[in-house]
């Protein structure tokens, strides 16, 4: 299945509270639960204007009706191809 990194473009985003991430966390999980197993959020990072998440789905559609139906931006969603990491190099 494959995998993508969604950035979300959220004017400060670093800013927001432990209970905005709480709210927007639940949000996204509700909307997940709807659309299924097929689709999973395995985490996002958090910097001061975007949050960049990482998702398993089978298509990039299924993404955009995620960040659509849960209120979402996602400015660019770009498939990951592979990981790399420093064992990478050993």
């Amino acid at each position: 299945m494959p995998k993508y990194l969604i950035e979300r473009d959220i004017p400060g985003a670093g800013k927001l509270s432990d209970q905005d991430l709480h709210a927007i966390s639940q949000k996204s999980c509700s909307v997940l639960n709807r659309l299924g197993p097929q689709i999973q959020w395995l985490q996002s990072y958090v910097t001061d204007d975007k949050v960049y998440c990482v998702y398993i789905a089978p298509n990039e559609e299924m993404i955009r009706q995620h960040a659509q139906e849960g209120g979402f931006p996602a400015n660019r969603i770009s498939e990951i191809k592979t990981v790399i990491d420093p064992t990478t190099g050993e």
